[in-house]
């Protein structure tokens, strides 16, 4: 089993060494299989996310539980991490249950609202050693339409850190949740301006359909933690219609596996934008 980091040490190695991790969120056995055989073939470190959505579906003790046997399982360098909690009771929840990281996101509040609770969600985390992820800007959600004035002001994101505390900014630079309609634009100026005012590990959320070429361009800019959902469920569901339709067979350990694989050939290719020849993060 490698070596484990805390994950908010392990975010500032990739700040100081400017490269990222990979967080993908997980829904079932067979997608959190098809992301540690990824990390696993290639030998690098990952993060999995887990929303109140999925913790509301597996339910929070099996989920975690999941989580950590599958990267013991696999020997993979991994944490777990809640994605866009929106109340504090979730994230004590989560923290007690023995989370490595926690999201509190009140980006849809006015800034004293958020500085509020994100200082509350850090205090807590204090007590366990977890990493505490915040976010400022607009970043839309799924069926909310983007608004590029919504985006992270550096000069706020310097004020949110300090009055926070937080040990990493979710940041709103031109990405959002779901596919996209048209290539997004990110505003790299603006990310390099946020990282020299906060000096944090900075997040790109919407990772999923940004090409690796302004992937790249964001992590050389502050970015250390890339987050992908939409594409790990559609890879899966994709797979699933796939080999439904191709089969008349119910047993669904046929039927899953090549999704499975589908996961897995998705999370190689994004672990793959981070990695450098010698197979370093």
């Amino acid at each position: 089993m490698p070596s484990r980091l805390p994950m908010r040490e392990k975010l500032l190695e990739a700040r100081d060494r400017r490269t990222a991790l990979l967080a993908t969120n997980f829904y079932n056995a067979e997608t959190l299989r098809g992301i540690l055989e990824a990390a696993a073939e290639l030998r690098q470190p990952v993060i999995l996310q887990l929303t109140r959505s999925s913790i509301d579906y597996l339910g929070l003790g099996l989920a975690l539980a999941m989580g950590r046997a599958a990267i013991e399982q696999y020997g993979v360098e991994g944490w777990i991490h809640l994605d866009h909690a929106t109340s504090l009771d979730l994230v004590e929840r989560c923290l007690e249950a023995g989370f490595d990281s926690v999201m509190i996101d009140a980006s849809e509040a006015d800034f004293a609202q958020n500085v509020a609770l994100t200082r509350k969600a850090v205090e807590l985390a204090r007590k366990t050693g977890a990493n505490v992820e915040a976010e400022l800007g607009f970043v839309a959600k799924l069926g909310q339409e983007a608004d590029s004035g919504g985006m992270t002001d550096p000069d706020e994101a310097a004020r949110f850190v300090h009055e926070t505390g937080v040990d990493s900014l979710a940041v709103a630079i031109g990405t959002a949740h779901g596919f996209y309609k048209a290539t997004p634009c990110l505003d790299l100026e603006r990310l390099a301006a946020i990282q020299a005012r906060t000096g944090v590990p900075l997040v790109l959320h919407g990772g999923s359909g940004v090409d690796e070429t302004a992937i790249r361009a964001a992590v050389a800019r502050g970015i250390c933690k890339v987050n992908v959902a939409t594409e790990t469920k559609d890879a899966f569901v994709r797979g699933v219609k796939r080999e439904i339709q191709a089969t008349t067979d119910i047993d669904l350990r046929n039927i899953f596996p090549p999704a499975i694989r589908d996961v897995k050939d998705l999370i190689k290719q994004k672990l793959g934008m981070f990695m450098d020849g010698s197979g370093r993060v």
